[in-house]
């Protein structure tokens, strides 16, 4: 069975745009970088032509792994109740080993960006987090096999 990845629609519309993006102006951009590079005559020493192959070969490879989250995308309505953790979830926490707290954005896998605190739902921290309330608390498993506990104090 396929992966299946968790996202609301406006994670699928941004998907589709994205994709748009990549087939329909990147792609051309890229291919009439290559022609230009073929008119500068031999390839074997034209790091110009070399440079617009790999940037083809990534656009490209972006573009299957779009498609494919796109296909096996599992859409799942917006929920507003701020009662528990769920998809799109503003949380802070304590953690209670680093006497520190934390605040996180639960989203898709298509929208991670732990600079900026956006884990997904998938993460050790975000599965731990899920359906939780304010005051429980959750204990993340790391990979490792260690663990640490997480006291939720907001959910927004």
């Amino acid at each position: 069975m396929a992966e299946q990845f968790v996202m609301t629609q406006k994670n699928l519309d941004d998907l589709k745009k994205e994709l748009d993006y990549l087939v329909k102006v990147k792609r051309q951009e890229i291919i009439e970088r290559i022609a230009e590079a073929r008119s500068h005559g031999d390839l074997s020493e034209n790091a110009e032509y070399d440079a617009a192959r790999e940037e083809q070969r990534s656009n490209e490879g972006k573009i299957a792994e779009i498609e494919y989250k796109i296909k096996n995308a599992d859409v799942r309505e917006e929920v507003t109740d701020n009662s528990y953790v769920h998809l799109n979830s503003v949380v802070t926490v304590f953690d209670e080993d680093m006497e520190e707290e934390e605040v996180y954005t639960i989203t898709s896998i298509t929208e991670v960006d732990a600079l900026h605190g956006k884990i997904s739902i998938d993460s050790p921290v975000g599965s731990a987090l899920m359906r939780k309330h304010v005051g429980d608390k959750a204990s993340v498993v790391c990979p490792d096999g260690s663990s640490y506990t997480l006291k939720i104090l907001k959910i927004s």
